[in-house]
C-alpha cells in the first residue's frame, strides 16, 4: 500500500494498522516528498492552506512540585530560569493585545504547577473577561490538573480551550513522571469536556519511547477526542533529567507528524515546542501534515519570531488563518 492509499483511508475514516503506521515512521528518506504530499492532502481536504498562529505565555513560572522529566520548570530540574507566582492581570491583558497584533488566533496562557488555586482560577477567569471585552482572540488556558467546577469557571469568562497534554504513551509515561499518572491526564481531559470545553491535547517526542509508543500516543488521542494537537519533539534542557537525550533527526519530526495528521484527519495539529530546533532548515515542510505554529519562544525557551513565521508561510504559499473572530 502506498502513501496515498494511507491517505484515502485517513479521509474515509479509517484507523491505519500497525504495520501501515510503522512504513510511515521507518518510510525512506527518498521517499519522505511522496509521504509529506499523501499528508498534505489530508490536511488540505480539512484545512486548505490555511495556517493558525499561537503565541503562549509563561503565567506562572518556576515552583512547580511535580517530577516531569522533560520540564526546566519542575521540582528536579536545576536549570536556570525565571520563578514568579501568576502575572498581574495587566501583563496578560496587554499578551493578548500583542499576540493579537502578530496575528494570532489564540493566546495561551501556562501556569506551572500541579494545579491551580481557587485564587488564581478567579484572577485567570478576570483576566479572560477584560482581553475578550479588549481584542477579538480566542483564549486557552494550560494549568495542570483540573476540575470540572474549576473548567467552568473559566469557561463562564470567555475560555475557549484548556490544553492538557498526555505527553506519551501509558506505557511509557512511568519512565518521565512519578508525581502523578497517565490516568490523571486522562482524568483531566474528561473534566475539561465535561465542562463543555474544547480539548488541547498532544504530547512530547524525543523522550526515550519507542515506535510503538508514538503510534499509542496519536491513536489515544483519537480516542479522547482531542480537538487540538500540539505535537512537541523534546528540547533537552541542561539541568533536567533529560538534558542528555539524544535529539531527533528533522527526517523522523516530519514522519511523525504525517502520522499524526493519518490517525487524526480532521484535527488541529499544531507543530509546538523544539520546533525550531529538532526540525531546523526543514521547518516549512511541518506545514504539509500540520495547520498551527506556536511564535515567539514557548515556556523557558525562545522561538521563531512572529515576523518571520509569516515569511516562512507566505514563502510556502500558505496563508495566516484570520481566525473565527476576524471572517466575515
Amino acid at each position: 500500500m502506498g502513501y496515498d492509499d494511507l491517505a484515502e483511508k485517513s479521509l474515509k475514516g479509517e484507523i491505519l494498522t500497525r504495520e501501515e503506521m510503522i512504513s510511515v515512521l521507518s518510510a525512506p528518506e527518498e521517499r519522505l516528498p511522496e509521504l509529506l504530499q499523501a499528508a498534505f492532502r489530508v490536511r488540505h481536504h480539512y484545512f486548505g492552506k490555511r495556517v493558525q498562529i499561537h503565541v503562549l505565555v509563561n503565567a506562572k513560572s518556576g515552583l512547580c512540585p511535580e517530577d516531569c522529566h522533560y520540564c526546566s520548570q519542575s521540582s528536579v530540574s536545576t536549570a536556570t530560569i525565571e520563578k514568579y507566582p501568576l502575572l498581574e492581570r495587566q501583563k496578560l491583558v496587554d499578551g493578548a493585545l500583542e499576540a493579537r497584533a502578530q496575528g494570532a488566533v489564540r493566546f495561551c496562557m501556562v501556569n506551572s504547577g500541579r494545579a491551580p488555586t481557587e485564587r488564581e482560577i478567579q484572577e485567570l477567569a478576570g483576566a479572560v473577561r477584560e482581553i475578550k471585552e479588549r481584542v477579538p482572540i480566542n483564549i486557552c488556558c494550560s494549568l495542570g490538573l483540573l476540575t470540572e467546577a474549576k473548567a467552568r469557571v473559566l469557561k463562564e469568562a470567555g475560555v475557549e480551550r484548556i490544553n492538557h497534554n498526555l505527553n506519551t504513551s501509558r506505557r511509557h509515561y512511568p519512565e518521565i513522571c512519578g508525581t502523578h499518572t497517565y490516568e490523571d491526564r486522562l482524568e483531566t481531559v474528561e473534566q475539561v469536556k465535561a465542562a463543555g470545553l474544547s480539548s488541547c491535547c498532544g504530547g512530547i517526542l524525543g523522550m526515550g519511547e519507542t515506535q510503538e509508543d508514538v503510534m499509542d500516543l496519536a491513536l489515544a488521542l483519537r480516542e479522547v477526542g482531542a480537538e487540538s494537537i500540539p505535537v512537541n519533539f523534546l528540547h533537552s534542557i541542561p539541568g533536567t533529567p533529560l538534558e542528555n537525550t539524544r535529539r531527533l533527526t528533522p527526517q523522523y519530526c516530519l514522519k511523525a507528524l504525517c502520522l499524526f495528521r493519518f490517525i487524526n484527519p480532521d484535527r488541529e495539529i499544531r507543530v509546538a515546542g523544539g520546533r525550531e530546533v529538532n526540525l531546523r532548515s526543514l521547518q516549512p515542510l511541518s506545514l504539509y501534515p500540520a495547520n498551527s505554529i506556536f511564535v515567539n519562544g514557548y515556556l523557558t525557551t525562545p522561538g521563531q519570531r512572529a515576523t518571520d513565521a509569516h515569511r516562512m508561510i507566505e514563502d510556502l504559499g500558505f496563508e495566516i488563518d484570520p481566525g473565527p473572530a476576524s471572517r466575515a
